[in-house]
């Protein structure tokens, strides 16, 4: 449970920017497994801004009013105004069912010059003052916050982090085992990430980090604890995953690999979904990433990759993809 919100199965998708459209998650959905999905993260600034001045709202909320619900947004920033009046404003128009708040993002441009995502690690007294005015804003729509194990791997205090984030009134705290030093560098640390769990007293605790196959998956709850896990970069060229997943907590036996020809026709729905919206030219240069994402670890992918990065059209995307998709392993 997220606050009132039943997630079942307890397998979120991450929301990763860039990646987590509208086209992305109906693809998931097709899949199913996915307890609760996720947007792009949103900056609440710039939503502020497009207010301001009445523009239409950022793509990244591209059909979140009409998409099935449950949906869960998640916005960043550093102020605690304009993080709550925006978390409301998602609540009352595009009636989501929970509103996360983004400490762990790495990325420089929101760490050094937004003072924003993980650098309010350092700062677990403001984060406190933001969940706080968001719950507020929000309720009764669950707020939860996501973060990293630490700014540094010499400054972890994730623990500390969790009894602030607990008091303040979030719903839930998702974890990813790694440092914002570390980016995405080596393996996310389960063993810190669990110890988190004892820090907790009535929320629940979603780890993140190197779930990559359902074992892993149903290793996450076995071993470390959890009460709910987070899928993110392994399932974007293998959105099955979350399918997988859910049926090896069940105890039934896990669905085999699409065929190369499924994996190719969900290749070209996501690219139809994407078109739709974006027209052919931003169309095309968003799929090339997510193309390169579904060939990642296939026999063949190289050689797709270095193709399909050039293509300008729907046409040469099409041709590309029709002769160079990687062959089976």
């Amino acid at each position: 449970m997220i606050g009132p919100l039943l997630v079942d199965p307890p397998i979120l998708q991450a929301p990763m920017a860039g990646f987590t459209n509208y086209a992305y998650r109906q693809i998931v959905r097709d899949y199913g497994g996915a307890g609760l999905q996720a947007t792009e993260m949103i900056s609440a600034r710039g939503f502020a801004w497009l207010d301001e001045q009445q523009a239409e709202h950022p793509d990244r909320l591209w059909g979140v009013r009409e998409e099935p619900k449950p949906l869960a947004v998640q916005i960043w920033d550093n102020d605690a105004a304009t993080l709550a009046r925006v978390g409301r404003r998602l609540v009352e128009e595009y009636g989501v069912s929970v509103v996360d708040i983004n400490f762990g993002c790495p990325v420089k441009q929101v760490t050094d010059r937004a003072r924003s995502g993980s650098y309010l690690l350092r700062h677990p007294e403001k984060m406190g003052e933001i969940i706080e005015q968001v719950v507020a804003a929000c309720a009764p729509t669950p707020v939860t916050a996501k973060i990293r194990l630490g700014c540094t791997r010499d400054t972890i205090n994730a623990g500390d982090v969790a009894e602030v984030v607990e008091g303040a009134g979030a719903a839930a705290l998702t974890v990813h085992g790694r440092t914002a030093q570390d980016f995405f560098k080596g393996d996310a640390d389960w063993e810190r990430l669990s110890a988190v769990r004892k820090r907790l007293r009535r929320i629940p605790l979603i780890g993140n980090g190197d779930l990559d196959s359902a074992e892993k998956v149903v290793l996450a709850f076995e071993r470390w604890g959890v009460d709910g896990v987070m899928i993110a970069r392994a399932a974007l060229g293998r959105p099955w995953l979350f399918q997988q997943a859910a049926a090896a907590l069940r105890g039934e036996p896990i669905p085999p690999e699409p065929t190369l020809a499924e994996q190719r026709e969900c290749l070209l729905k996501h690219q139809r979904l994407v078109a739709e919206r974006f027209g052919e030219k931003k169309g095309v240069q968003l799929m090339r990433k997510f193309a390169c994402c579904y060939a990642q670890g296939r026999r063949g992918a190289r050689a797709f990759r270095s193709h399909v990065a050039t293509v300008q059209t729907t046409a040469e995307f099409l041709d590309v993809v029709t002769r160079y998709f990687p062959m089976p392993m």
